[in-house]
């Protein structure tokens, strides 16, 4: 089998930045009878729930209030790489893809906010999507796979 990882926040969990969720059930649907992965990577970097929205800008990870926490973005993005490595390991799986929240910091993969909290998007990619894409993994958001 292969393994696929997700966005903890679309299979329900309670860890989005406003302590909801983005339970998606065509995600659920899909994962049925494959082996999967739930991660959140702002929780694995220390970040608390609920916390400051945060997005983008010029490289850099901004909360609302102004606070670089690029750190906690970084650090969350290799925790949630290591747990999904070491899964996949445990299991003799190799990972398949990432099925990611669409626009996150974290898991934004193609657009992105723009850092200026309007809702405006640019092309780009979260902290986690980047480090999966370095490493060679296919990611692509929940929205893209409702489109299939």
């Amino acid at each position: 089998m292969k393994l696929h990882i997700v966005s903890a926040c679309l299979l329900g969990s309670c860890c989005r930045y406003n302590g909801g969720s983005n339970e998606s059930m065509e995600v659920k649907e899909f994962l049925k009878n494959k082996s999967y992965i739930a991660v959140c990577p702002e929780v694995l970097g220390g970040l608390e729930t609920p916390r400051s929205p945060a997005e983008i800008m010029e490289g850099k990870v901004i909360n609302k209030e102004g606070k670089d926490v690029t750190e906690a973005f970084q650090k969350g993005a290799e925790l949630a790489y290591e747990v999904a490595l070491k899964e996949a390991d445990k299991n003799g799986e190799s990972i398949e893809s990432a099925i990611l929240k669409a626009r996150s910091p974290s898991c934004g993969s193609g657009k992105i906010y723009d850092g200026t909290f309007q809702g405006k998007l640019v092309s780009g990619n979260g902290f986690f999507v980047r480090l999966l894409k370095e490493n060679g993994i296919h990611v692509i958001s929940e929205e893209s796979l409702m489109k299939r």
